[in-house]
């Protein structure tokens, strides 16, 4: 079995951070803001075509809880699910740095105050990214670990308008190296597959540009409709249908071979935690079926990360070769 991507046939955020911690670790998702740009209507801004009233909290009764009683009862729910040990606070839901300095200040503080907790996520968006915010991200990365989720979503203007983000993909680039530049951060993108129009020659183009950017992960999300959206008007309304299955599958297999194998990937899909508020497609609320199906086809199509990306070094070299071998001794068998 290849050891460093624990048999799976991609580069997992888990093995990207048990090389940092030595053991797995564990994300508490917490919620600390509840509006974004979009949802003010900054400079004529719209809420985002996908994105429901909770703003993307993993949980809604996190609302009406302080952020040390998230912290707690999280941590204490997934210490006995998973016999978890070590954990990372994510700043999930909204904008988490469309507030003010001293409350993210007070908020890092509150997450670091716990022995478990071994540093903090914070998810953001391009255009909310001051001075002030990477100079306090760079300070609290002397002391801990932190890391920035970026949701890119697209590197295609006219995707981006299909989603209403109010940002470009230009937007996005700058944003990227402007954190590099300024910080050492752990940084991350958010990808969302399955636009209208959307062709496969802009995923492979999304790969390659991903090779090329200074971050070390990825998170893949497919385009679904929830309640209370603008998709779900759009879906309603016949203009718009949700990739199926089969066909977001194929998207990712082909992301997934021109994606260079040093960046790790969170998940291969979006999941509707509430399942009630999922329209389409339904295959979204399934979140293992759907991750065993890909991981499945990637096996059965002799596909791994990276492997369609020429080999640059000896550790390029050494990794495609080992995935390469395991995926034919599977198909063997």
């Amino acid at each position: 079995m290849e050891k460093g991507w624990s048999g799976l046939p991609y580069h997992s955020i888990a093995e990207h951070y048990k090389r940092i911690f030595n053991e797995k670790v564990y994300k508490i998702p917490v919620t600390v803001v509840d509006n974004c740009p979009n949802r003010m209507g900054l400079k004529g801004m719209k809420t985002c075509s996908f994105c429901d009233v909770w703003g993307s909290a993993a949980r809604e009764v996190s609302f009406q809880m302080s952020l040390d009683q998230q912290i707690i009862d999280f941590q204490k729910l997934i210490e006995k699910r998973y016999h978890a040990k070590k954990f990372l606070v994510y700043f999930q839901a909204y904008t988490n740095t469309f507030t003010k300095i001293s409350t993210l200040r007070q908020n890092f503080e509150t997450a670091l105050s716990y022995d478990f907790v071994k540093g903090f996520v914070v998810g953001t968006r391009p255009d909310c990214l001051s001075p002030a915010v990477l100079d306090l991200w760079q300070e609290y990365y002397q002391k801990s670990f932190v890391a920035v989720e970026l949701g890119v979503q697209s590197f295609y203007d006219e995707h981006l308008e299909f989603m209403r983000r109010g940002h470009t993909a230009e937007d996005s680039i700058k944003a990227i190296h402007k954190i590099a530049n300024s910080t050492a951060v752990d940084l991350g993108i958010h990808l969302i597959i399955g636009s209208p129009g959307e062709s496969d020659q802009q995923i492979i183009d999304t790969a390659k540009r991903c090779n090329d950017l200074p971050i070390t992960n990825i998170k893949l999300h497919n385009l679904h409709v929830l309640k209370n959206t603008e998709l779900e008007k759009y879906f309603n309304q016949g203009t718009f249908q949700p990739i199926e299955r089969e066909d977001y599958k194929n998207k990712v297999l082909l992301f997934l071979s021109y994606l260079h194998p040093r960046i790790a990937v969170h998940r291969l899909a979006a999941f509707a935690s509430r399942w009630e508020e999922l329209i389409a497609p339904k295959w979204t609320s399934d979140r293992m079926g759907t991750h065993q199906f890909i991981v499945d086809q990637l096996r059965s199509e002799q596909v791994f990360q990276g492997c369609l990306v020429p080999p640059q070094t000896e550790s390029d070299k050494y990794l495609f070769e080992k995935m390469k071998d395991r995926i034919v001794r599977i198909d063997r068998n």
